[in-house]
């Protein structure tokens, strides 16, 4: 046996039992030694491979060069491969591959050097490491944050993502308490109650706050799983931090907005709370947020970072182009970004109150309503040069919608608050506004002993402005009244628009004597010419004044009182001014009583007809009569038609007090006539009142009809105001009851505003000459002229024309050779009852039988 494989055999047996694999070779690389574990790892048998040259065993791809290396290795006597420990690719015979860490040991013997490899198979531990070389590859390239603590929760391993989403690395939070580190202020309660969850060996899932090391505010999902031994003691955990940021952020701040939405809060509160809730997300920002007003000026709604001084110095600035990042937003309607303020044009004319401030950007967008208009900005200031993050678009885009939200709630609530507390043609405060502030002042004046005036203002002949110049233009003379009113009130007083042509004025702190002085200022304001549609009017209004506490301690008795101390201003003739007295306040219960009685009279029908004759002047025959209504009182007496019938037309009865005269007269024409007495027609006065019900002309079909009288039997007789009368339904229903071929008479021409220019208007067909100009026929030439004129106007229109209140046989004598040829009055009778009427045509022969 030769010295070699004495060595082999000797060798051999000393390790054929080792668990590693062994292979030893010669010195002409020729394996001698190929263990069992050898067989195994590589997956020859030993008679493959004793003998042959060692480059069997390597990888191909290293074959070729395999005994080159060896050799120089022997030459160099460099231990170059000896006493090293390396990984090593094994190519087993089936085609697969496996990993072994061999160490090499050079043996002497018998002149001879031998090289004898151990290795040990650590496949397994090298796929393993593999793996968890590309899961950390992986888990360090996720955005997500990874963090690994011991069983105390201190962090022994956190990925890439947590760096990048918090800004530490492993090495700085290393042996640290998780929350410490990103959730300082979280909850001691929940934090005991999460551990002992995941310590029981469950999962946890919860989303929380966490800061990041530049302290904005992170909405994390978070998860942490267990990591237990096989006695399920918790050993790990492993957190999976998911930053939901930009999908939580608006639930969050439309659930506070809406919160103090339904709290309220003032439409400040709400934009400094978007302001607030943005900067804590991103500490990097400084947000504002202005509105626009109507003009097209910027308001400044919030901006708790910025100065007061410079808020205020862009309160009230036109929006523009050149108005700083938010002028030109709210103008253009887009969003503006300034990179840099320093250089940028828009802000020429603001850079200097913004760069002291270290403002160096701003980026502004728009605010825009449902229906596109721009209702304000938000702006985010920026200290150094730059442009807005991904972060700060989703703030943005996520507020202003909120934004938008509130100010369209605030605008309505200012409308709707408007609709209930202003007047909204004039814009001053209505009815319920002024007792609100009245009744405050009131108040205020009681507890600190001070006087306080009532001024009651109504219009003179306003109806005339409306009426003849139209609505559009007596809504404009209505404006002019009011902004003259509030020329130089002072801040305490109150200035309010009742409804109409009806103000109201309060002056807290204001005796009698300072009363006077305002007042006839009011009166020299209001009377100054004013042109109203092209046309020059001189506006007067009647005054009532009363005084607390004197004439009453509350708005509504001062308020009532100054009404009446008007109308007792109305009566004494225009721009006149009356103060309270007591007399008014029994006048006006005079006028209460006689309101009462005058409903039971209509009720229990007490009032009566009296008819008084017209004839023709040409033959002395009888034209027809005229009803007139009368009132005796059981304890008043005899109550002047002058009295009563407007009593009824302001206490709404005159409709009723029409009808029951309609009906009085037509039975009583058509009593006469079934006595045999020959009355050609009844004439019946209406209000333009009773021609605003459609149902007239029905009304009256029907009550001739049950009298079986003939539309020929009637004439109404209406007044000048029915022309001037607004009432849509007025002159439609004039134009039904003329198209019946009932007559209609213009009573009293002449005394109201007579433009024959309404008289086109009404289908007439009898005019009347008032008694003013009758009265003096004889001795004026005026009048004298007045009636003649009348009658050409009658004769030219081909209209009857009725002379009223002759009482001397001249003018009956002028009236007749004027033209005239019906005359009414005292020289051919006073009114008469039914039965007098009856006596007067026995008594003048005047119808035959």
């Amino acid at each position: 046996m030769s010295d070699v494989q004495e060595f082999s055999q000797v060798f051999t047996q000393a390790l054929e039992q080792s668990i590693d694999s062994v292979v030893v070779i010669d010195s002409q690389n020729r394996v001698i030694v190929f263990n069992d574990a050898a067989e195994s790892l590589w997956g020859y048998t030993r008679d493959q491979v004793m003998g042959k040259n060692v480059n069997f065993l390597v990888p191909q791809l290293i074959q070729a060069s395999h005994d080159s290396y060896i050799e120089a290795n022997r030459r160099s006597g460099i231990n170059k491969i000896v006493g090293t420990s390396r990984d090593v690719l094994i190519e087993r015979q089936d085609g697969d591959y496996r990993w072994g860490a061999m160490s090499i040991s050079r043996v002497s013997a018998s002149g001879q050097q031998f090289y004898a490899a151990i290795i040990r198979d650590i496949t397994r531990h090298h796929k393993e490491h593999e793996r968890l070389q590309l899961l950390s590859l992986v888990v360090d390239t996720s955005e997500n944050a990874i963090i690994i603590t011991d069983a105390q929760w201190r962090i022994v391993y956190t990925n890439g993502g947590f760096s990048r989403m918090f800004g530490h690395a492993t090495d700085e939070v290393y042996g640290q308490p998780l929350d410490s580190v990103i959730a300082p202020d979280f909850d001691q309660q929940v934090k005991v109650a999460m551990q002992e969850q995941v310590m029981s060996g469950e999962i946890y899932h919860s989303q929380a706050v966490a800061y990041p090391l530049e302290g904005r505010r992170v909405w994390c999902n978070v998860t942490i799983y267990p990591v237990c031994d096989a006695q399920g003691h918790l050993i790990n955990t492993v957190s999976v931090m998911i930053d939901v940021t930009h999908s939580r952020m608006p639930e969050i701040l439309r659930n506070k907005m809406l919160e103090a939405m339904v709290r309220e809060e003032s439409i400040e509160s709400l934009m400094a709370l978007v302001c607030k809730e943005v900067q804590r997300i991103a500490p990097e920002v400084v947000a504002s947020i202005l509105s626009v007003d109507d003009d097209g000026l910027l308001r400044t709604l919030a901006s708790p970072d910025l100065p007061e001084s410079y808020s205020a110095a862009l309160d009230a600035v036109a929006i523009g182009s050149g108005v700083g990042s938010c002028g030109a937003a709210a103008f253009s309607g887009q969003a503006v970004m300034v990179r840099d303020i320093a250089s940028h044009p828009f802000w020429v004319g603001f850079r200097d109150l913004a760069l002291p401030l270290g403002l160096r950007a701003c980026w502004s967008t728009p605010i825009k309503s449902s229906s596109g208009r721009v209702l304000g900005t938000f702006a985010f200031y920026y200290r150094s040069p730059r442009e807005p993050s991904l972060l700060h678009e989703h703030l943005v885009n996520a507020s202003i919608y909120l934004c938008a939200l509130a100010l369209e709630r605030e605008q309505s609530r200012a409308h709707i608050q408007q609709l209930a507390f202003y007047d909204d043609l004039t814009g001053l405060p209505n009815r319920n506004q002024l007792h609100v502030r009245a009744n405050q002042a009131i108040a205020d004046a009681s507890r600190n002993g001070t006087s306080l005036t009532v001024l009651f203002i109504d219009l003179d002949r306003f109806k005339q402005v409306n009426d003849s110049l139209g609505h559009p233009a007596g809504d404009e003379f209505l404006r002019v009244i009011a902004r003259r009113l509030t020329k130089y009130r002072r801040k305490v007083d109150i200035v309010s628009r009742l409804s109409g042509d009806e103000f109201v004025v309060v002056l807290p702190q204001c005796a009698l004597s300072q009363a006077q002085v305002v007042i006839e200022y009011l009166r020299e304001e209001l009377s100054a010419p004013c042109q109203i549609s092209g046309v020059t009017l001189k506006p007067s209004a009647s005054i009532g004044v009363s005084l607390f506490p004197d004439d009453g301690r509350s708005m509504e008795t001062l308020l009532h009182r100054a009404d009446m101390a008007m109308y007792q201003a109305k009566t004494s003739g225009r721009g006149c001014v009356s103060f309270f007295s007591q007399g008014l306040d029994q006048l006006a219960r005079g006028r209460l009583r006689l309101e009462t009685a005058l409903r039971e009279a209509i009720d229990q029908q007490l009032l009566h007809l009296v008819y008084q004759p017209q004839i023709n002047l040409q033959d002395n025959e009888l034209y027809g009569v005229e009803a007139l209504a009368r009132w005796k009182h059981p304890q008043l007496g005899d109550i002047s038609p002058g009295c009563f019938i407007p009593l009824a037309e302001e206490c709404g009865l005159i409709v009723e007090f029409g009808q029951w005269a309609l009906r009085e007269a037509c039975g009583q024409l058509a009593a006469w006539r079934r006595e045999g007495l020959c009355v050609p027609a009844i004439s019946v006065n209406l209000s333009p009142t009773n021609f605003h019900n459609r149902q007239l002309p029905d009304i009256l079909t029907r009550i001739l009809s049950e009298q079986r009288l003939t539309v020929n039997d009637l004439t109404l007789e209406i007044t000048e105001n029915v022309l001037m009368d607004s009432n849509p339904d007025t002159l439609t229903t004039i134009n039904e009851v003329h198209a019946l071929g009932i007559r209609l008479a213009m009573d009293d021409f002449g005394t109201g505003y007579s433009s024959l220019s309404y008289l086109r208007r009404i289908p007439l067909q009898e005019l009347k000459l008032d008694r003013s100009f009758v009265h003096d026929l004889e001795n004026d030439t005026t009048s004298q002229a007045l009636s003649e004129a009348v009658i050409r106007i009658g004769e030219s229109l081909k209209l009857s024309v009725v002379a009223e209140g002759i009482e001397t046989l001249g003018q009956q004598r002028i009236l007749k050779e004027q033209g005239y040829e019906v005359a009414q009055g005292y020289l051919i009778s006073r009114p008469l009852s039914a039965r007098g009427l009856g006596l007067w045509l026995e008594d003048r022969s005047y119808c035959e039988a």
